[in-house]
């Protein structure tokens, strides 16, 4: 036994604590196991020094410059590494005396930046619908991307769905203008408050449109905004026939009204005399009388 257990072999040890009738499970428990077989022999388990004296044998050794324990940590001479950014901890460069970073300016020379109330809501509206999409990454960045995209098209198509802001019109002499244009024919209009008196090209309207149809056609924005007899109006007209001229005053006329007042607008929108009419005479085409027209067919 005492020669098994001087060649240091585990598996004699464990051997011979089977002749003996105990088992080893630890090889810890070897010195305790042993201990009464072999009165603890100092060659096979030397008597283990404390806690405290290893630490103060380490102390001492590393004081001197020999070599250090396996056990004991590894310290490292380096900056402080912790959650405290560059401008919240207290770093200052040793070229820089006055501790100010490259572009950071004295406070005296900060530029201040003012934002808008309105806007400012609407930024902090903005990033509170939308905080819970950003975690940092491309992905989500172009996603947010997106999203805003989206939104502001969205804002675009709204705003533009909403009917604009008409204001009145008024010269420094009391008129509106409008111009108007019917196939060839261009008319320019002003209206002032006045006894209902027409002028055409400096010539009565009687006399300047002969056919009861034309006068009608011209008046009609008149009789829509219910104001016949409550302005004077001057046109002036050029280019195309008699037809096409009282159309072109006509369209005009209206929006020389809707300048004048945005409240006449509505009674002639729904009867279509704001829109400017465009039917155009067709052209004449080769080998025909006029647009469509056939020669007549002589068969010798």
């Amino acid at each position: 036994m005492t020669s098994a257990l001087k060649k240091g072999s585990l598996f004699a040890l464990r051997r011979v604590a089977c002749e003996l009738g105990g088992t080893i499970r630890n090889i810890a428990s070897v010195p305790k196991f042993f201990g009464d077989v072999i009165g603890g022999s100092p060659f096979l388990f030397p008597p283990q020094p404390s806690r405290s004296v290893l630490l103060m044998t380490d102390t001492m050794t590393s004081a001197h410059g020999s070599r250090n324990f396996s056990s004991k940590p590894a310290r490292k001479d380096s900056l402080r590494i912790h959650a405290v950014s560059l401008y919240q901890g207290d770093y200052n460069d040793d070229d820089n005396e006055e501790g100010l970073w490259d572009d950071d300016s004295p406070a005296d020379q900060k530029q201040t930046w003012h934002i808008d109330p309105s806007v400012g809501a609407k930024l902090d509206e903005q990033e509170e619908a939308t905080w819970w999409l950003y975690d940092g990454t491309q992905e989500s960045r172009d996603a947010l991307a997106e999203m805003r995209k989206k939104e502001a098209q969205k804002n675009r198509w709204i705003q533009n769905s909403l009917a604009p802001v008409r204001v009145s019109e008024i010269d420094e002499r009391g008129r509106a203008y409008g111009r108007g244009s019917r196939k060839t024919a261009q008319a320019r209009v002003w209206i002032q408050p006045g006894v209902g008196e027409v002028v055409v090209n400096r010539r009565e309207f009687v006399s300047y449109f002969p056919r009861e149809s034309d006068r009608e056609h011209v008046l009609g924005p008149l009789v829509a905004t219910q104001t016949c007899g409550k302005f004077d109006v001057t046109a002036t007209v050029q280019g195309g026939g008699l037809r096409g001229q009282a159309g072109a005053i006509r369209l005009g006329l209206a929006r020389a009204l809707e300048k004048y007042d945005p409240d006449f607008r509505p009674p002639m929108k729904r009867l279509g005399m704001m829109t400017r009419d465009p039917r155009m005479v067709e052209r004449k085409k080769v080998g025909r009388v006029k647009a469509r027209k056939s020669p007549q067919w002589v068969r010798r």
